[in-house]
């Protein structure tokens, strides 16, 4: 028998982003007894003895994470640094050390790359983290920035995405769609200049959903308001990908089924406008815009009391049996099932 002697190719749009990692991370075991995480929750998590070391790293492309023709260069230094402190955040710890590598082509002069680290900085001193080291390369084209934050937790404090329990509550905090919509916003009107040089971009009355999409925020002060209610969610993740996929990460890692309450989604009312303007539902914006960086969380329903009255956090809908699956009960009650319809950068 004649065998084929071209090998098998699977197609990187086969797999997706998630499928890709499980692929080439499959069957890894840890050699350190220290290695208490790896792949697959928001951190890496390292004991320390007396505490445990968080790391996080994001990689970030010209033209594929960020457009130079409408992101100031300081604003994704800024945004750089914040959605990788998030990381540390969605573990309920610490950030304090951060190292950047950058490649760079000829294009950029000195000055762009000192207005990108005065965004690094910016965020930085913001939340007290340390930039201590990195790596800067020459590219051939373009811009690429690589950012790694170290961080630092308690044994009892840390909270990972797979811990989530049955009839826990389903918790987000801040509103959710407004980044999309930024992103949405800023496209048009890039398209609006490519067409026409001379016109001016029209942005009036949207600061809040374009500094939504241009310099998130990581919700350091969501964790002391829950700390000072007494309260330790039982799960947690910040929201990168949409509504949709996070809660899918916490459903399937820990085991469990979920319902989301669509009128219970905080949208922001210049998100729903905007939302209008292009003919979206808020909802699929909140669902699967991503780029929010709240934290989605799941509490104990023993702390509703202590929950439903701190101000930048809601009660969304609560955590199932696995066999109930993972839905979205609509304003008009009915059920329709939650499915990651986020950005993957396998399959765009």
């Amino acid at each position: 028998m004649i065998q084929d002697p071209t090998p098998k190719r699977t197609e990187l749009s086969e797999l997706g982003e998630f499928g890709l990692i499980d692929r080439l991370t499959a069957g890894l075991k840890p050699f350190n007894a220290s290695t208490l995480k790896g792949v697959g929750d928001d951190c890496a998590v390292i004991d320390q003895g007396d505490h445990l070391t968080l790391v996080t790293k994001d990689l970030l492309l010209e033209g594929v994470h960020f457009d130079l023709s409408y992101a100031p260069l300081k604003h994704l230094g800024y945004k750089a640094a914040a959605v990788n402190i998030s990381d540390i955040v969605a573990m309920n710890g610490k950030a304090e050390q951060m190292l950047v590598g950058i490649s760079v082509s000829s294009r950029f002069s000195v000055e762009a790359l000192e207005e990108l680290y005065s965004g690094i900085r910016l965020a930085c001193e913001r939340y007290k983290v340390d930039l201590v080291g990195g790596d800067t390369t020459s590219s051939v084209a373009g811009l690429f920035i690589s950012v790694t934050v170290i961080g630092r937790v308690s044994k009892e404090e840390v909270v990972y995405r797979n811990t989530a329990r049955e009839n826990d509550l389903i918790c987000v905090s801040g509103d959710l769609g407004g980044a999309y919509m930024g992103l949405l916003l800023l496209e048009r009107e890039k398209q609006v200049f490519k067409a026409n040089p001379d016109m001016q971009p029209d942005l009036a009355g949207n600061d809040y959903i374009l500094e939504r999409q241009l310099k998130p925020e990581p919700r350091t002060d969501i964790l002391e308001k829950l700390k000072k209610a007494g309260v330790k969610p039982t799960a947690m993740i910040d929201i990168s990908d949409g509504l949709a996929s996070e809660i899918i990460h916490i459903s399937r890692d820990s085991g469990l089924g979920c319902r989301i309450y669509e009128n219970k989604i905080p949208i922001d009312i210049v998100t729903a406008d905007v939302a209008a303007e292009f003919e979206i539902d808020p909802t699929t914006a909140a669902m699967n815009g991503g780029e929010d960086y709240e934290l989605l969380f799941t509490a104990s329903v023993n702390d509703y009391d202590k929950l439903k009255d701190i101000k930048g956090i809601h009660i969304i809908g609560h955590m199932t049996e696995k066999v109930e699956g993972e839905y979205l009960i609509s304003n008009g009650g009915n059920l329709y099932p939650i499915m990651a319809q986020g950005f993957d950068h396998m399959k765009e």
